[in-house]
């Protein structure tokens, strides 16, 4: 059997035009496992944001854009490039909307004879809204292009030691600033995500410290994954545990999401005293509008005015060597598989 990786990351507008951006969204959010509602009430729901929501998002897209394209694509290009050049076996790169898309990433695959794939989602967490579906549209994918493809899927790998290793050196310059406290924000999803994710059914927000609680629910439970993300990352790097909490950011609509909100978070610390502010988005493994626009700018500005004084987002791992040593370690226990 001829082996391959695909990565999969989220994907971005193919240009800040408010064409593309409404096209983007559009793929987005009429996707059922980001707006999980039944097909009308969907397509009505995102055509009433597709009214204004595509200019505004256009312009914080123009923001972040660079001279080769969306950040998170460009990198995304970089770290499989990176990849490849430390495997034999093809890595290829697919965006769950948009482009480079799944399908043309499963075609390279078929085309170079590979019959067994490894996917990496880009998403360290679990979460319907980004892992499971990029997961489900690559089986599709696989299943119409390639039949005889076999797809092995890499699990959730939030608490890796891999993972936190290259998580924590890519932040470790940063930390050795003077800062008051350390903000991990994760991206947010609606708590209902998390009610239908658990196979139990009865643990998820419904236990009391649910995610202090071991449960077989864990597997796929978003939050618990954050917070076990987090814990590893502070006994790593050593963060007492007074300097350190953690918010949820990028919600949409009234519906009840994780919390606390980040936006909320950073006025009530600035307004609590904490002056010097650090932010990390482990969520996160490539930069993107959600971190350079929405925390980097956005974040900045609101912490600011709430009468603080220095505020510094953490970059993402992105290209940093120990991220690409974690995804060949990855691809490399998969290739000694039979």
């Amino acid at each position: 059997m001829s082996k391959g990786i695909l990565l999969v990351n989220l994907g971005s507008p193919n240009s800040p035009s408010v064409p593309d951006v409404r096209r983007f969204l559009n793929e987005f959010l009429m996707d059922g496992r980001v707006i999980d509602v039944a097909w009308p009430l969907r397509r009505l729901l995102v055509g009433l944001i597709l009214i204004n929501r595509p200019k505004a998002s256009g312009h914080a897209y123009e923001q972040i854009w660079t001279k080769d394209g969306s950040p998170l694509v460009v990198t995304s290009k970089h770290v499989q490039a990176a990849l490849q050049k430390r495997m034999t076996l093809p890595v290829e790169l697919g965006m769950r909307y948009q482009n480079p898309s799944i399908e043309s990433a499963v075609k390279s695959l078929a085309a170079k004879g590979v019959s067994d794939a490894l996917l990496i989602p880009l998403f360290p967490h679990y979460a319907m809204s980004s892992y499971e579906t990029a997961v489900v549209r690559v089986r599709e994918m696989a299943a119409k292009f390639a039949p005889r493809m076999k797809v092995t899927v890499q699990p959730p790998y939030y608490n890796s030691p891999d993972f936190i290793t290259a998580l924590v050196a890519s932040a470790a310059d940063f930390l050795k600033q003077d800062h008051d406290h350390l903000l991990f924000s994760y991206h947010g999803i609606p708590e209902r995500h998390l009610r239908k994710s658990d196979p139990t059914g009865c643990h998820c927000l419904k236990v009391e410290n649910c995610c202090e609680v071991v449960s077989s629910a864990h597997a796929v439970c978003y939050r618990a994954q954050c917070f076990a993300t987090t814990a590893a990352f502070v006994k790593l790097a050593g963060v007492p545990k007074e300097k350190y909490s953690v918010s949820f950011q990028s919600r949409l609509g009234r519906d009840p999401w994780l919390k606390p909100y980040t936006d909320y978070e950073l006025v009530r610390l600035a307004q609590e005293g904490k002056k010097r502010m650090l932010v990390i988005c482990p969520a996160f493994v490539s930069d993107c509008l959600e971190t350079i626009e929405e925390i980097g700018m956005r974040g900045c500005e609101d912490f600011l005015a709430a009468t603080g004084k220095e505020f510094t987002r953490i970059p993402c791992m992105n290209e940093h060597p120990l991220w690409v040593s974690a995804l060949e370690n990855m691809a490399t226990t998969f290739l000694k598989k039979p």
